[in-house]
Formats: C-alpha cells, sequence, structure tokens
C-alpha cells in the first residue's frame, strides 16, 4: 500500500547526465536515489559523517528500480520517498516525478546498517528515523 511521502527534493538534469541518444542515462538514476536519501538523513540529524565517527555505515543491500519515461537535458524532477523499517532493513520507497507529474521511476532500496564492519539491526537508524518510519 502507498503511504505519503516524507521528503521531496527537486533536481534538475545536468549535461553530463545525457546519454548520445539524449536522454539520462538509466545509472544516473541511482545516483538522484543516493542523492535525495542523503540529504533525507541531513534533514532528520543523521549525516553520513556522524554516523561513520560513530561506527555506522548504511549500506546498500537491494536496488529494485523500474523507468517509466526518460528524462531529458536542463528538465526538472522531483524525487519523493517514504520510509519503512522490516526487521534489521530499511526500505526507502523512492519515485521521481518529472515537471509534468508522470511518473519516472519507482524504485524499492534497502538499507541495512554495519556498526564496526558487523551487520546490526540498526536501532540507531530506527531512532533517527522512529518520526518517519510507517
Amino acid at each position: 500500500m502507498q503511504q505519503p511521502y516524507i521528503y521531496e527534493l527537486p533536481l534538475k538534469v545536468r549535461d553530463y547526465e545525457v546519454d548520445s541518444q539524449g536522454i539520462v542515462n538509466n545509472a544516473n538514476y541511482l545516483h538522484y536515489l543516493e542523492h535525495t536519501r542523503h540529504e533525507f538523513c541531513q534533514q532528520a540529524g543523521v549525516s553520513f559523517r556522524d554516523m561513520q565517527r560513530e561506527g555506522i555505515d548504511p549500506v546498500v543491500r537491494k536496488i529494485e528500480i523500474t523507468y517509466y519515461t526518460p528524462l531529458r537535458l536542463a528538465e526538472s524532477m522531483v524525487s519523493k520517498l517514504w520510509l519503512e523499517r522490516r526487521e534489521a532493513r530499511f526500505i526507502f520507497h523512492q519515485d521521481i516525478y518529472n515537471a509534468a507529474g508522470a511518473v519516472v521511476v519507482k524504485s524499492l532500496v534497502t538499507i541495512v546498517a554495519l556498526e564496526n564492519g558487523k551487520l546490526s539491526r540498526g536501532d540507531m537508524l530506527a531512532d533517527a528515523f522512529a518520526k518517519y518510519l510507517q
């Protein structure tokens, strides 16, 4: 069931992100999604630098992505997310929409937390994200 988005980040396609066909190369969408997660964490008060200092490394375990319509040079988009926790996994439901509101990408990004190099339950992340978790 679709939950309400808890974070939105406006972005714009840059010239080096398009391929010879003039559309955004598929790998760049992964960058947009990651940038959105990093900005969300920063806004939630949990920077990656601070986490690393405490021996915590959130890492991507799995990404599922479906492409619907391409973006082109200088096109605006909005990257949106909502978040849920399943045991030790944090599932980021991330979608990108173009300026007209059409779906560009839908994705599920599974994150796990390593603490001092070992898989953990991610309780520190759960505390930081408590008000955002569904």
